[in-house]
């Protein structure tokens, strides 16, 4: 089982071996000094050697002395073993032995074929204790171990980011084709290295930035590479903790906006001093909860929230209840006054993001209450029922009357319409796709999409009958259209609802606008994260609809199982049943659907022959689907709503403040600060814009115009030096690839002279974020090894006073053949 070497070793080895154990420095130094026959790199039973057992057992001064000596074998496994245990004396001796002068070889893993020709690694049928695709910053890494990440990193040192996942370079490809597993355990590997907060701390001069990225990219790959889906969610967390980890040990407002905004440099404010948080948006788009809920976050958050308005937020809810009454009332004349001065006191509070924010929930209540306001006058019944035609006048035709908008309908049109031209705005803005990965702004635009289709169904259908009022007007001489004879086509438009045609454009309106208006109330929900008692629920709400989407694959798979099953069984029996159930396919899925809800009645499977085995079948069939869906499938439904209002209600105040930032940010970007419908009148300030922008764009033209003339000259030459630049360009390529890693390491060896204030402020956070693990290090309870280590201390100590007993003994005893001599020669003398 284990190594049959170390039963072959020589006293004089064995004796070689226990004394690099157990740290015997005087017998370690006579034998390396005076032994001829001394193999040193001899192991013991379990392969190890004697540089690799004073570096377990942390013998500092033998492990010195070890490495002395020419041709010491297996130093890269005594350098990964020294890593693993933490002792940072002893790496920083290994390190400094001739054979990492290069670097070389703390960038290659053990597996690189550079190494294989020597014995710097174990490379025997046991292999060694530590991973071939290894590599000493790798391990460091893993073992959270910063001291020695830091002198890994001075060192040049780094940790290669594994390729994409479906990488098809020829490396990724024959390591895919050598093994598969040992590819995938490579890149778990080099990912759990640099997911570590020691080398995200270390490595990189945006830790913050870096994080994000990185636990973006893993949280991609779990669910790509599913078999590993645990490891890299977890190494996901890793990353979004530390970047929490430094946001916690912010001190004063100036860091907090530093790790919010990232670097101003890069990251300028907007037109009005309004930071950009980048950071924030990030961690938003990542899902960084914790983050985003951090009250170093929400209390920066809140502060932009109320910007120009700070003394509404120490007020009381009553004054703020107070507030939004006025701006309901005002709305109009705050409007206008934004007209005319958007650059005043005025326009400054109606930018501010709680004013906004106010200003669109009034004018989206006000455009609720329209479309209740719509539907007032059929509260009690409608005037005619649908099997009477009531017009204004005889020759009127009764469908001109039907289709013709009222005031409230224009008014919803024009608040549609200013609903629309907000929502191109912001496409304009983030963009379709950025746009399509927001839920909200897909119902927004479906709402308004079947708005738009409605009032479209009912603007042709008034078109088409007031061209048949036309055609009645003016060749029609009879006083009352209703005797007289016209054509069916005209006709048609005289008719009672009950005649109309089933594709009538009214007809299809009237439903398509019933669909925007159960739209429209929904959006409520949009705006419930604000409160803190409606925002769990709003959140729960929309994990439930995600839930029942899932189910929703199960549900139909069994469903659609059912309803054939049964209309197979039934469709024979059509009239021969005492109702049509199952004996279509449009009946079949009536009777289940609404069984679901007990609806449905046994006798749905009975018939009126005596078929006892046909009706038999239907008996179990449509009780075994009854218990299926209503007793299995709708209880494990409810099982999982309930988990997911759990999850939900045990992280509610971090699940809410997510989700009040997500609403805050939609409203602290500038523009859309006037609602619908005010926002279709353009202000003096788009004018002026436009005018810039206009202005710029002339500017670029006649630029583009001036430089043609000598574009078109030098085209010839252009094409001639095209075949010189690719090849120079792919030579300029395999350089930049083979740069990057030199670059990294001088702007970490590097000190940067003029550092700006964004790099001072992350220098001072990353240090306290290492002095602070290094502490909670410290501050763990004496454990089992720890103790071993003071034993092995206490040996190498006794072994060390017992070296310096004898040379003492030695020296006393020349002191005296000293004195015995200079007494003999003084005898002499006298005689």
């Amino acid at each position: 089982m284990f190594n049959e070497r170390g039963t072959s070793l020589t006293a004089e080895e064995e004796r070689f071996l226990d004394a690099a154990e157990y740290g015997n420095i005087p017998v370690v130094r006579k034998m390396l000094d005076e032994s001829k026959t001394l193999n040193f790199n001899c192991v013991d039973y379990m392969g190890q050697n004697a540089l690799q057992l004073a570096v377990g057992n942390e013998h500092l001064e033998v492990t010195e002395l070890l490495l002395k000596k020419d041709g010491m074998a297996r130093i890269g496994d005594a350098l990964l073993l020294a890593i693993s245990k933490g002792y940072v004396r002893i790496v920083e001796a290994i390190l400094a032995h001739p054979a990492f002068a290069g670097g070389l070889r703390l960038t290659l893993s053990p597996l690189e074929q550079e190494l294989r020709d020597d014995d710097f690694y174990a490379y025997d049928e046991d292999g060694t204790r530590f991973s071939h695709d290894v590599t000493p910053v790798i391990l460091a890494a893993h073992c959270q171990e910063y001291e020695i990440v830091h002198i890994l990193l001075m060192k040049g040192a780094r940790i290669e980011r594994p390729h994409d996942y479906f990488c098809k370079c020829y490396e990724c490809t024959e390591k895919q084709r050598r093994d598969s597993f040992s590819h995938s355990r490579s890149r778990m590997n080099a990912y759990k290295g640099l997911a570590s907060a020691a080398y995200l701390s270390l490595s990189s001069e945006d830790p913050v930035l870096t994080a994000l990225e990185l636990s973006n990219e893993l949280a991609r790959l779990a669910n790509i590479e599913t078999e590993f889906k645990n490891d890299y969610r977890k190494l996901s967390m890793q990353c979004k903790d530390f970047v929490v980890g430094v946001l916690d040990l912010c001190r004063d407002t100036e860091e907090v906006e530093a790790i919010l905004n990232g670097d101003v440099d890069q990251n300028p404010p907007t037109e009005h001093q309004r930071p950009c948080l980048s950071r924030i948006k990030l961690s938003i788009k990542y899902e960084v909860k914790k983050f985003v809920a951090h009250p170093n976050c929400q209390q920066q958050l809140l502060t932009i929230w109320y910007e120009n308005l700070s003394g509404l937020r120490q007020q009381s809810i009553g004054v703020k209840c107070l507030t939004v009454l006025g701006v309901t009332v005002g709305l109009p004349f705050l409007a206008i006054a934004y007209w005319i001065m958007p650059c005043s006191k005025l326009g400054q509070i109606l930018r501010s993001p709680f004013m906004k924010f106010v200003a669109h929930a009034v004018s989206f209540t006000i455009f609720l209450g329209l479309l209740i306001l719509n539907a007032s006058d059929r509260f009690e019944g409608v005037k005619n029922l649908p099997n009477e035609t009531i017009t204004d006048h005889p020759r009127q035709v009764f469908r001109v009357k039907t289709t013709q908008f009222s005031w409230t309908e224009l008014l919803i049109m024009k608040w549609v319409l200013g609903m629309i031209w907000s929502e191109c705005k912001e496409i304009w803005t983030d963009g379709p796709r950025e746009y399509v990965m927001h839920l909200w702004n897909v119902l927004d635009f479906g709402m308004l999409s079947i708005f738009v289709a409605s009032f479209t169904a009912r603007f042709m259908a008034f078109l088409k009958a007031s061209k048949a009022q036309l055609y009645v007007d003016l060749h029609v001489p009879n006083h009352d259209i209703s005797n007289a004879s016209l054509p069916a086509d005209i006709a048609y438009f005289t008719y009672a609802r009950n005649r109309w045609r089933p594709s009538d454009p009214q007809i299809i309106s009237e439903g398509l606008y019933a669909i925007a208006v159960v739209l429209s109330f929904s959006r409520i929900a949009y705006i419930l994260p604000a409160n803190e008692s409606f925002g769990p629920l709003q959140i729960s709400l929309g994990r439930t609809v995600k839930d029942i989407f899932k189910f929703m694959v199960i549900f139909i798979m069994v469903f659609v199982a059912f309803m054939i099953g049964m209309f197979n069984l039934y469709s024979y029996y059509l009239g021969a049943k005492y109702n049509p159930a199952f004996t279509t396919v449009e009946e079949s899925f009536k009777t289940l659907f609404w069984s679901i809800f007990g609806l449905s009645e046994v006798i749905s499977v009975v018939l009126k022959y005596d078929h006892k085995f046909i009706e038999n079948i239907g008996y179990v069939l449509y009780g075994v689907y009854n218990v299926t869906m209503v007793v299995v499938l709708l209880n494990m439904l409810i099982a999982m709503i309930n988990s997911s209002y759990q999850e939900i209600e045990e992280d509610a105040d971090v699940e809410w403040k997510f989700a009040r930032a997500k609403l805050w940010l939609s409203y602290f970007d500038e523009g859309r600060t006037l609602p619908a419908p005010f926002n279709l009148v353009p202000t003096p300030k788009s004018f002026y814009y436009l005018i810039i922008r206009v202005k710029s764009c002339l500017i670029q033209l006649c630029k583009g115009k001036g430089h043609r003339h000598e574009s078109e000259l030098e085209m010839g030459m252009l094409n001639s030096r095209l075949k010189v630049k690719h090849i120079l360009h792919t030579k300029s390529a395999d350089r930049h690839r083979a740069n990057v890693r030199s670059r990294e390491e001088n702007t970490f060896k590097k000190p940067i002279k003029n550092p700006t204030r964004y790099q001072k402020i992350m220098k001072r956070l990353i240090k306290r974020y290492v002095l602070k693990a290094q502490v909670d290090r410290e501050n763990d309870e004496v454990n089992e090894g720890e103790l071993k280590e003071i034993k092995q201390d206490i040996s190498s100590l006794r072994y060390e006073l017992l070296e310096e007993k004898s040379q003492a003994t030695g020296e006393l005893a020349d002191l005296i053949q000293q004195l015995n001599r200079q007494t003999d020669g003084e005898s002499y003398t006298v005689v």
